[in-house]
């Protein structure tokens, strides 16, 4: 999926603001005497922008814009050293409320349906990047924000809700109070728009199985507007990426070359027409691969397949490199676990010990001999056994945001 004509004319355009507003990726252009690219292979030899280039730019050095012209700034969480700071237009907020309407049309919602939010409000994008985009679409909005489970449903069965924004783990949640207190009868979700973690076809299924609903997958990341960039369409689970707004790229996340479609690689981004912040060749840290030829849908919009997961997921473990979406793809190889499961990570007595907690689908499972055949396939996979504990479905955690799934005690 080579960059067009008119894509590298709106680059171009950004290039120049870039250079002109003397933020962080303009100075990194200006220094390689880069201020236009005539063809994808000039273009495939801009720099990438990575998430340290815009911690380094807080507060507001990727301000691109003038300031009188930034109606809104959100940030990303921070929880692993200074958090990013985007500012948006008013042009900007307007594109991505375009691109969330279009989320939302794909998935087959309109101005009847019901939407509620559960998704938080505040500095990240996630609660408002689902209003701003229902309200786009004419949608009643129910504006929960997260927690507070008991409110959560009676509002749902009050406001007769058909729409269910959430993060997966939340969804999960839900859908296990509604089947704990009967009240499915009560509930008139027909839909959920699910995104901000990575889930897997085993919780797909649960939380469908449970509440009866068509559950679509949304992408998106705080720098590059936010959730909305993209969605499955109900033919099937690849997602439509907007690139009227966007231009993706899929490379080699060792050596940095763009790899062919088809092929999996980490995720990268450039914002065509953003103005506040515009982010060229951004590397996102999300693997997947780009879906050759047309939807069967008719959608003109290219595809990408599910996340598979993040470059920076890998857990170094006895020397292997392993990656919770290789673990995740065993568990779910067995009809009697569960979607949901936590791996612990300790150091005893000078070597790694990888120990797995998953939930049975019920009772009725012989929990030590499907944790014997786990140990056994998960060696198979990654080279060494880990410690299998098979537990009653329920028992682990569940989130009203993401999962935590990793924890790694070796470095407490």
């Amino acid at each position: 999926m080579k960059i067009s004509e008119k894509q590298l004319s709106q680059v171009n355009d950004r290039i120049n603001a870039l250079v002109n507003a003397g933020s962080f990726y303009g100075k990194k252009l200006a220094e390689a005497g880069i201020t236009h690219v005539a063809s994808p292979e000039d273009f495939e030899k801009l720099p990438f922008s990575e998430k340290n280039d815009l911690r380094d730019a807080y507060p507001l050095g990727l301000m691109t814009a003038p300031e009188d012209e930034i109606v809104r700034i959100h940030s990303s969480s921070g929880t692993t050293g200074l958090p990013v700071i985007i500012p948006y237009t008013a042009k900007d907020v307007d594109d991505w409320g375009e691109m969330f309407k279009r989320c939302y049309e794909t998935a087959g919602i309109t101005n009847k349906d019901r939407i509620q939010i559960t998704p938080g409000y505040g500095l990240w994008t996630a609660g408002i990047g689902f209003q701003n985009g229902a309200e786009k679409l004419g949608a009643m909005v129910i504006p929960m924000g997260p927690g507070n489970t008991e409110k959560q449903l009676q509002m749902m069965m009050d406001m007769k809700s058909t729409v269910l924004c959430s993060t997966s783990s939340y969804a999960l949640l839900l859908a296990e109070e509604i089947e704990k207190r009967g009240i499915k009868d009560k509930i008139h979700l027909k839909k959920g728009v699910i995104g901000s973690e990575r889930w897997g076809k085993a919780m797909r299924e649960r939380i469908q199985g449970i509440l009866g609903i068509e559950l679509y997958d949304i992408y998106g990341l705080t720098e590059i507007y936010g959730p909305g960039i993209g969605i499955n369409c109900p033919n099937s689970e690849y997602m439509h990426i907007w690139d009227d707004y966007l231009y993706l790229e899929i490379i080699d996340p060792n050596t940095g070359e763009v790899l062919p479609d088809g092929e999996w690689g980490e995720i990268v981004i450039t914002t065509l027409v953003k103005e506040g912040a515009p982010l060229i060749r951004y590397r996102t840290h999300d693997l997947s691969r780009i879906i050759p030829g047309k939807c069967d849908c008719g959608s003109p919009y290219p595809r990408i397949d599910v996340i598979k997961g993040r470059t920076d997921d890998m857990m170094k473990i006895k020397g292997v490199n392993v990656f919770p979406a290789q673990i995740e793809e065993v568990i779910h190889s067995f009809d009697e676990a569960s979607s949901e499961y936590q791996i612990r990570i300790s150091h005893f007595d000078g070597r790694d010990t990888m120990r797995l907690y998953v939930e049975a689908v019920d009772g009725s499972v012989d929990f030590t001999s499907l944790a014997t055949r786990m140990a056994h396939r998960v060696k198979s996979k990654i080279g060494f056994t880990p410690i299998v504990k098979i537990v009653e479905n329920g028992l682990l955690p569940r989130s009203e945001k993401k999962t935590k799934r990793v924890i790694d005690e070796r470095y407490n």
